[in-house]
């Protein structure tokens, strides 16, 4: 394969692979910045021992073991991802399971809960990954679903008083832009409810987190240019000599760098069906 090759290959995957060392660093940050908001909305929604539970794309082991805590030896929580290898491959209190929900079947069996956080804005099959989910519910069962707007709050400093300040920024642009080129839907965070509601889901509701300073940021800001930086500067979206000053900068704490807001919205399908207006 050609270096051309190699480079256009590496344009058409996934571009946060899980199979990169800084996957981990990013999986641990993302775990302190959003398990206290996913963990909040579940016990929001009554999670309970005996619940079936289906964690879809779940990266790191985090919240599934949180909810193999909830459901107890009478529940069952299912695991899933495209890339299974931050995951535990035996001993878990959960099952492990690859899958792509955006071409695969739902799992077998009905689930009180399902819930993806992350994920379907990195999805190009989101609709059918969505009517996947839905189908997956048993009857009263809920669907929370948290992705990232990063064209609702596209900055990583928000307050741009300086050079170091307009630097981050910029490599924030680069970084959107290849996302948007693999596929990802920037302004999917806010479409979740409607989503939701356009599946037939009831009780329809959402709330928005957007951590704007903190070490735990700093340290994923950090990660995901490590991870991306061969191809921001493939695409001449910044030198290696600015990624290193960037990186520099965030160490140094003077940086308040922020996330994308996280939108979660939450659903539950119908115990009976819905009938249309006559």
């Amino acid at each position: 394969m050609t270096d051309y090759e190699a480079a256009d290959e590496r344009r058409k995957g996934y571009l946060l692979d899980n199979r990169q060392a800084e996957a981990g660093e990013r999986f641990t940050a993302l775990a302190e910045l959003f398990d206290p908001v996913t963990f909040r909305r579940l016990r929001g929604l009554g999670i309970a021992d005996g619940w079936h539970c289906w964690e879809v794309g779940a990266g790191g082991p985090s919240v599934p073991g949180w909810l193999a805590e909830r459901v107890g030896e009478q529940g069952r929580v299912l695991a899933t991802d495209l890339d299974t290898s931050w995951m535990p491959q035996a001993g878990a209190p959960y099952e492990v399971v690859r899958h792509d929900v955006g071409t695969g079947e739902a799992p077998e069996g009905q689930f009180d809960l399902v819930h993806a956080r992350l994920v379907l804005v990195h999805v190009p099959q989101r609709e059918a990954a969505l009517r996947a989910m839905v189908r997956a519910l048993r009857p009263g069962g809920w669907l929370l679903l948290e992705d990232a707007d990063p064209a609702l709050q596209p900055l990583a400093c928000p307050d741009e008083y300086g050079p170091e300040q307009e630097l981050a920024n910029r490599i924030r642009r680069g970084f959107r832009s290849l996302l948007a080129e693999r596929g990802a839907q920037l302004a999917f965070g806010r479409t979740l409810p409607r989503l939701l509601r356009t599946a037939g889901l009831v009780d329809v509701e959402a709330d928005a987190y957007f951590p704007i300073t903190s070490p735990i940021g700093s340290a994923l800001e950090a990660a995901t240019v490590r991870q991306i930086r061969e191809r921001l500067i493939e695409g001449g979206l910044a030198t290696a000599e600015e990624i290193e000053e960037h990186l520099t900068n965030i160490a140094s704490g003077r940086l308040d760098t922020a996330t994308a807001p996280l939108i979660s919205a939450w659903g539950r399908k119908p115990l009976e069906p819905v009938v249309g207006n006559a």
